[in-house]
């Protein structure tokens, strides 16, 4: 029954010839969770506050926020069946290595929690975020997701204040927030 969980879940990914030893291993130890994780994903299916674009380019955020080039290219594909262009992937590419470099400075300042880091500025130029192709809105929302991926809590703090300031819902922020937990999930098993 696992096995065909497997061949499922990979198929859902498009990556049916992916041979994996990880997924393998948890087929072989009868683990339970490899369903919960296709069960997880495919969850995501019904989320209404995300559409399926904004999900795959979300996913492809976390994949390469993790260096996982197969879910990254699996969830690329899923995005440009979703109508993304790839100005937008490429976006979502950006976003995670520009919110990587912030995270990494934020969280620093934020361990520290003196006033003379806070002072001091960031340096780091960030062009992307002033008009990014899919808007602010769904930027502001990646960049809160990658934060909260990368343990940033001023980061978070900051993008999901800018997000509710512009009328985003919780429930929408948190469609994202649990997605991203998802795809870290599937991240450390389809590798």
């Amino acid at each position: 029954m696992l096995a065909e969980t497997k061949n499922d879940l990979l198929a859902d990914l498009g990556l049916e010839d992916l041979q994996n030893e990880t997924i393998d291993a948890l087929v072989a130890g009868d683990s339970r969770y490899l369903k919960d994780l296709r069960m997880n994903l495919s969850g995501m299916k019904r989320v209404k506050e995300l559409n399926a674009k904004e999900q795959a380019l979300i996913a492809v955020a976390i994949a390469n926020n993790y260096n996982n080039k197969i879910v990254q290219k699996a969830f690329a594909a899923k995005a440009e069946e979703a109508g993304a262009t790839s100005a937008e992937i490429a976006e979502a590419l950006a976003c995670a290595s520009l919110l990587s470099a912030n995270n990494v400075l934020y969280r620093f300042r934020h361990f520290m929690g003196r006033d003379s880091y806070d002072k001091m500025p960031a340096g780091l130029r960030m062009n992307i975020m002033s008009s990014p192709v899919m808007g602010k809105e769904f930027f502001e929302l990646m960049s809160t997701a990658v934060s909260a991926v990368n343990g940033c809590e001023r980061c978070i703090q900051s993008h999901e204040a800018s997000l509710l300031q512009m009328g985003t819902s919780e429930k929408r922020v948190w469609a994202a927030i649990r997605l991203s937990a998802i795809i870290t999930s599937l991240c450390k098993v389809v590798y």
